[in-house]
């Protein structure tokens, strides 16, 4: 097996965005839903328990669907976010002079639009910390809160050049059962069921904002949300600490002991961590290998017999029952989203 070039980005469960394609029912009709699904290569039918999306599709069916409403939110909040919002937001964001500065500009630009919820910032020499709160008792869409902080995230790290560490998220929703996914979207503590959804940053470690052009503001909006709603940073969790050094190293050798030794630790010790995060060596590289399947069944340039054979499988048919175990469906279905 050779050694991979780089980092395979993780899928995330079918339904972290149910809540996401709920609030697009109500703003299309069934045939723009359907065809929103096709295009952005997403099953049609998303009620797969194990179910997997792809960073690709979701960019996709973002891009698609804040054309498609008229709404950059995608119904995600009461009043519609008209286009070219996050292009002023951008340019407004782009003007300030250090990152608090920056959040607060964020801030106040989306207080002007929302009005189910108003966020609220507050400085202490410990904690900068964006809270949403809500005006009311407006329904809580999960997705809508967990992309409006990411955004506030990316829009940070973007002007400081760098990923900003996070020292905390809080969600005012209950923990779903995909919760393993939030730690791949905020590399931070995170919390669920709190009073109010909020981020917190360490003042401390916030460093000078750098010069950003017109062409870099048109870049990071030609991508979104690609360049922010993933997290690049794989330090936050034990477990994506280990599939990074699987997925640099040659992974269908590498034993626990050999990541323990890379992480400089103890096998004991990195399986009382793992444990800690709801998982297991062996877990997360099964994770890994399903995820090079699903880029290499929708890239469509390796047959199934030959991505059976990269991911370790001794024949097409043990792969065929792993994969419909992973997902939920077949290799031949996922080639033909």
């Amino acid at each position: 097996m050779t050694r991979l070039p780089q980092t395979i980005l993780p899928t995330v469960s079918s339904q972290f965005i149910d809540n996401w394609l709920d609030a697009l029912r109500a703003l299309c009709s069934v045939a723009q839903i359907t065809s929103l699904m096709k295009r952005s290569g997403l099953l049609a039918d998303q009620s797969q328990p194990n179910g997997r999306v792809t960073l690709d599709q979701i960019v996709c069916l973002y891009q698609l669907a804040a054309v498609e409403t008229g709404d950059e939110m995608m119904g995600l909040w009461r009043r519609p976010i008209r286009p070219r919002a996050l292009q002023h937001l951008l340019t407004s964001v782009k003007e300030a002079t250090s990152l608090p500065s920056a959040l607060y500009r964020f801030s106040t630009f989306w207080n002007l639009l929302l009005d189910d919820f108003q966020f609220e910032l507050a400085e202490t020499d410990r904690a900068l910390t964006l809270t949403l709160i809500p005006q009311g008792d407006p329904p809580i869409q999960p997705f809508g809160h967990m992309l409006i902080l990411k955004l506030a995230h990316g829009l940070m790290s973007w002007l400081a050049g760098y990923e900003v560490p996070v020292a905390g998220v809080s969600f005012a929703f209950g923990r779903p059962a995909f919760d393993e996914d939030y730690a791949i979207i905020f590399p931070a503590p995170l919390q669920f069921g709190a009073p109010a959804t909020a981020i917190s940053f360490d003042p401390l470690l916030l460093g000078p904002v750098e010069t950003r052009s017109t062409s870099d503001l048109d870049r990071f909006l030609q991508n979104a949300p690609r360049d922010w709603i993933f997290t690049r940073s794989h330090e936050h969790t034990q477990s994506l600490r280990v599939r990074t050094f699987l997925s640099q190293n040659p992974w269908d050798k590498a034993t626990l002991s050999d990541a323990a030794c890379a992480m400089h630790m103890t096998p004991r010790t990195l399986i009382r961590r793992l444990e800690d995060n709801g998982t297991s060596f062996q877990a997360i590289k099964d994770g890994l290998r399903r995820d090079i399947a699903i880029r290499d069944l929708q890239a469509g340039r390796k047959s199934i017999e030959a991505i059976a054979l990269d991911v370790g499988f001794s024949s097409a048919a043990n792969f065929h029952r792993a994969f419909q175990r992973w997902t939920g469906s077949t290799p031949r279905s996922y080639r033909r989203r």
